[in-house]
């Protein structure tokens, strides 16, 4: 008995092998944040490290993607990233949600909430492991950025509507 299940066990691992599902590289910029908030080149390459594979439209897969049913769990992964906050799409939100994700990347990384532990754990993805320094740069940035809106825009204009 034991030996059907084994048996059973790596037929399905092999065949899981063969159905595909679709890969995070569309690359779309059509809407993306830097379209309209000045992101330095400081930013752009913490975000090319730590960020975009998870909150943008273009993530970089490591080799290991393509063992499954590894690739379908970090697929899984990235589209809750994206839902979250995606980079690539950001400036197509409406202004008070554009703020409010500003107001929550600050949390999440001064929270050290973000980058995710999974992202960076037993020494994968090393580059995503944010320093303090790293981490008070995006903080500053970010409450530069909602500055800038709060200077710009009316102040109603930058606050969430609460849904009835």
């Amino acid at each position: 008995m034991l030996k059907k299940i084994s048996i059973a066990f790596v037929v399905l691992l092999i065949g899981i092998q063969f159905i595909p599902y679709e890969k995070n590289t569309s690359n779309d910029q059509t809407f993306d944040i830097a379209k309209s908030y000045d992101v330095p080149d400081n930013i752009q390459t913490i975000f090319k490290n730590a960020c975009n594979d998870c909150h943008s439209n273009s993530s970089v897969y490591p080799w290991y993607s393509n063992i499954e049913p590894v690739g379908y769990w970090m697929n899984t992964h990235i589209e809750d990233g994206k839902r979250h906050l995606n980079f690539s799409t950001f400036t197509k939100l409406p202004l008070a949600v554009q703020n409010h994700k500003l107001e929550e990347t600050i949390e999440m990384v001064e929270n050290g909430e973000m980058p995710l532990p999974s992202y960076t754990n037993f020494g994968l993805h090393a580059e995503a492991n944010l320093s303090d320094g790293q981490r008070q740069e995006i903080i500053s940035w970010a409450k530069d950025q909602m500055a800038m809106l709060a200077a710009t825009y009316p102040a109603d204009s930058l606050v969430m509507k609460r849904r009835n």
